[in-house]
């Protein structure tokens, strides 16, 4: 198993009970039958070879959807219907293994033959564990006793996530809710296409989760990602929705606030121009940054150490090198501390600097130290699975989810060495950096 990015929250989520699962049955406009009793439920898991995860079957034990062939009827419903469906995520992995090219970077070599290379894919496939269908193609990984597993949308290999856990699924789909995505797969397999695996799609929306408790946090949250805008990087409504919503909570007063932290699901589209507009009403959209701001506040790596600077105007980065520099600079400091304080994966913020700041920005060495951990990191990642697809809970610095820590915690190191130093940092070569110790 991968280890599920924590929640902002300082605890997890606790357990879907029965009665939480009647309250959200009841948002979901559907007809509800009577909920699957556990011989029922055991019946279902042996007819056709899976398991329920722990909060799926509560779940079906307190009621079962009905009306729509989206929800699958595990208790009436057609049987070669139902294998179908259970069958389509790895039927999915194997027609982009025959028609699209697709191969698992954990999987042996693949063979030359068309028909070979389906063997050794379908072999590997029939140890990792199954997808079950929640609604249409939202799945839940089938993990018997366990619970608060985000739910992925499957098609093929286009995997993504589309709900922190079924709660928060069932919420998102069917009442409009918005809010940030924080959690990763937790199914060893499936985690690679979802942000599990080494790194990110460094093309997709910065995978950050929110942390503003402060007025001030909940501004600086506001203008990097603008910033990030000013560069092309692409944003989900839902977090310009989210970074409204926590700046209204904490207090920031502006009159488009309220209206981009209240857009439903249906009204998302409207998120891009009324984020346009809290920033001219903050005065965020036409500052530009200044020389060293904050240069040094970096060193303290809390979540209070959000220093202040300010934002480059869309005009001064397209018209000005200089001015698009200091943007990309701004954001890495912005990345890094991401990074320390755990809002960001290490390694999806090493690809995200890596990709944005060390090629844009001329390969600064000050950067090599965290893009060579970050390449270590994939590498590690790598070559421990390659060594065991089962994670244990024994001593961490035997396991090979231990040496992912270890490379894990490299990169966070380095990123508060250089927050810790002047910024943006000097040209030439990279500072020295204490010796680190490697464990075996």
């Amino acid at each position: 198993m991968i280890v599920p990015a924590p929640p902002p929250s300082p605890s997890a989520p606790p357990p879907l009970t029965l009665a939480d699962a009647r309250a959200l049955q009841g948002m979901l406009g559907a007809e509800i039958g009577p909920g699957l009793g556990e011989r029922e439920l055991d019946a279902v898991e042996a007819r056709f070879g899976f398991t329920f995860s722990a909060d799926h079957r509560t779940f079906l034990a307190a009621g079962l959807p009905l009306g729509s062939p989206s929800w699958p009827d595990w208790r009436d419903g057609d049987p070669e219907e139902l294998a179908g469906r259970l069958a389509r995520p790895v039927e999915g992995v194997l027609f982009d293994v025959e028609h699209n090219s697709f191969w698992h970077p954990r999987w042996s070599p693949r063979p030359a033959g068309t028909a070979e290379a389906l063997r050794v894919a379908r072999a590997a496939l029939a140890t990792v564990p199954r997808l079950v269908p929640v609604y249409a193609h939202r799945c839940l990984p089938g993990i018997a006793g366990q619970w608060g597993h985000p739910v992925l949308s499957v098609h093929q290999t286009d995997i993504i996530l589309y709900g922190n856990d079924l709660a928060d699924y069932l919420r998102r789909e069917f009442t409009g809710r918005s809010g940030s995505l924080f959690g990763h797969a937790t199914v060893d397999f499936w985690s690679s296409f979802v942000g599990g695996g080494p790194g990110i799609d460094v093309t997709a929306p910065t995978p950050y989760r929110p942390y503003a408790v402060t007025v001030p946090q909940a501004v600086e949250q506001l203008r990097m990602l603008a910033l990030e805008r000013l560069i092309g990087r692409p944003h989900h409504p839902e977090q310009l929705i989210e970074a409204g919503l926590t700046a209204l909570v904490l207090g920031v007063e502006s009159e488009s606030l309220p209206l981009l932290a209240g857009l439903t699901r249906a009204e998302r589209g409207e998120a891009d121009a009324l984020f346009e507009r809290v920033l001219t009403e903050l005065g965020l959209a036409d500052a530009l940054p200044a020389e060293d701001a904050g240069a040094q506040a970096g060193a303290g790596a809390g979540a209070g150490a959000w220093a202040a600077g300010s934002l480059v105007g869309r005009e001064g980065v397209r018209a000005e090198g200089v001015g698009a520099e200091r943007v990309r600079w701004e954001l890495v400091r912005w990345w890094l501390r991401l990074v320390v304080t755990g809002a960001l994966d290490p390694a999806a913020g090493g690809d995200l600097i890596s990709y944005e700041a060390w090629g844009p920005l001329d390969g600064p060495p000050a950067l090599r130290p965290l893009v060579d951990l970050t390449d270590a990191y994939a590498d590690t990642y790598a070559e421990t699975c390659a060594e065991t697809c089962a994670e244990t809970d024994a001593d961490p610095h035997g396991t090979p989810h231990g040496a992912r820590e270890r490379a894990a915690a490299a990169i966070v190191a380095e990123a508060a060495a250089l927050l810790a130093g002047p910024w943006p940092p000097p040209p030439g070569a990279a500072p020295p950096r204490p010796e680190r110790r490697t464990e075996h």
